[in-house]
């Protein structure tokens, strides 16, 4: 892969959003070292959240794989705004899914795939990474996902 991760993303018809601000008394990302971690990041695109509501109950699978896609998106941005080039990010080494979900609803993992889908293909190799998907009563603003990453980067 040649290509630079921005014309990926250009290629993807995807422009990384300003990233949103913290609304409380945290960061939105913190490097140590070589890691980057981010604050979860919800799906947000234009400002606002792509749908709302649990998983198996309001939403269903393929809404919140495009849902787990916008938290990367926001991820990627965050990352950006950390770096100042995203050709800094040398893999991914672990994103947490929390996927808002009604009590039976058993396929979190499948809900992650629109995020772990999104950052193989702008990032390739360095995309692939270690995941946890886990259920959750709700999440902030009643958002279907949420997602965390850890990065190494130069």
């Amino acid at each position: 892969m040649g290509e630079t991760i921005e014309k990926r993303l250009s290629d993807l018809g995807i422009t990384l959003p300003t990233p949103a601000a913290p609304v409380a008394n945290y960061v939105a990302f913190s490097r140590t070292g070589n890691l980057l971690l981010t604050s979860g990041q919800l799906p947000l695109r234009d400002g606002k959240l792509t749908s709302t509501g649990l998983l198996g109950r309001d939403v269903d699978v393929a809404v919140g794989q495009e849902a787990a896609k916008y938290c990367a998106v926001n991820i990627l941005a965050q990352a950006r705004a950390a770096l100042g080039d995203l050709e800094k990010i040398r893999r991914v080494v672990k994103i947490t899914v929390f996927v808002a979900s009604a009590p039976d609803f058993v396929e979190q993992h499948l809900v992650a795939n629109g995020a772990s889908d999104l950052l193989a293909a702008v990032l390739g190799e360095k995309g692939k990474h270690a995941r946890s998907a886990v259920g959750s009563a709700s999440l902030p603003l009643n958002a279907p996902v949420e997602i965390e990453a850890i990065l190494e980067v130069e």
